[in-house]
């Protein structure tokens, strides 16, 4: 008979310190995990700056594609970490590395996305067109033969607040060309908020692009391995010696298990225990990367083995 699986494993203080001297570099979320909204999770900032302290390497590592490396760098000072803009990976700043370094873009890009998306564009020499309110005009014929940009060579879907039907019209337009290429930031569905409220996130976007397009688009966001190969290209990281510590079972908890990483659920933010082990009972190969090897209730709690 087969052996029952067992719960997965809670994260005391004795654990804390032998997996702490197992890595090297920690690769931590944002919200949910650090912080929620503008509130700096408590003890979250001790435990970032004493991992520093002790020789270890920090990372932050998000689908949010609302803001730049040196912002995200700004919002971690202002709420009491060490932390540098070189050490932010979010998909605003690492789908343009992927337009760059993978795709090999040579030409603009139809973005539908933010400012701060735009800026980490322009910042590694791709120049982005399309950010900002496209109002509608005309009627169908119009929107078929919508003037496009001839020198574009790539769709790039992130988070637009501006998202609207001439944005996707547009998108779908380019992407007739099966040699316009098409990335997407995250496929992230719902931004929970305080109070159990939620709104839209990038991945209704994106879907809304795929099916007008009829084509899936290469995503660069958690869960994609690529979020990592970013970090570890730039810091020459070893997989087996790194720490993934996240609130979501889908994309901070399946990137440590598709990078082979050690990984960490803290209970700040989305995810639950009781998914972690419906994953961990279930025979599908998928769920099964959405189980943790550690559970935490706050990342706080690792503060007693970092300080002992």
């Amino acid at each position: 008979m087969a052996a029952s699986k067992c719960n997965v494993t809670r994260l005391t203080e004795a654990l804390s310190r032998q997996l702490l001297d197992s890595v090297d570099s920690v690769l931590f979320d944002c919200d949910g995990v650090i912080w929620r909204g503008d509130q700096a999770i408590p003890g979250a900032s001790e435990v970032i700056n004493s991992l520093k302290k002790n020789g270890k390497r920090v990372f932050f590592v998000t689908n949010n594609s609302t803001k730049t490396r040196q912002m995200y760098a700004d919002k971690l000072g202002k709420l009491g970490f060490d932390a540098s803009a070189d050490e932010v990976f979010g998909t605003a700043y690492c789908s343009a590395v992927y337009l760059k370094n993978v795709c090999k873009l040579d030409g603009k890009v139809y973005l539908i996305g933010s400012n701060a998306m735009r800026q980490e564009l322009e910042d590694v020499g791709i120049r982005p067109v399309g950010v900002g309110p496209d109002p509608i005009s005309g009627g169908q014929k119009d929107w078929a033969n919508v003037p496009l940009d001839n020198e574009v060579r790539a769709v790039l879907v992130g988070f637009d607040e501006h998202f609207s039907y001439m944005k996707l019209n547009r998108a779908l337009q380019y992407l007739c060309n099966p040699d316009c290429q098409f990335v997407g930031t995250n496929t992230d569905t719902r931004l929970p908020l305080e109070g159990g409220k939620a709104v839209p996130g990038t991945g209704c976007l994106l879907k809304a692009v795929e099916t007008a397009a009829q084509r899936q688009a290469q995503v660069v966001g958690k869960p994609s391995s690529f979020m990592f190969e970013c970090v570890a290209s730039q810091f020459g990281l070893d997989p087996e010696r790194c720490l993934m510590v996240g609130d979501r079972l889908d994309t901070d908890i399946m990137l440590g298990s598709n990078c082979g990483l050690k990984t960490l659920l803290t209970l700040t933010g989305v995810s639950t225990v009781a998914e972690a082990e419906a994953n961990q009972k279930s025979e599908c190969p998928q769920r099964q990367k959405m189980v943790p090897d550690y559970y935490i209730e706050s990342i706080a709690d690792i503060l007693p083995a970092l300080q002992a």
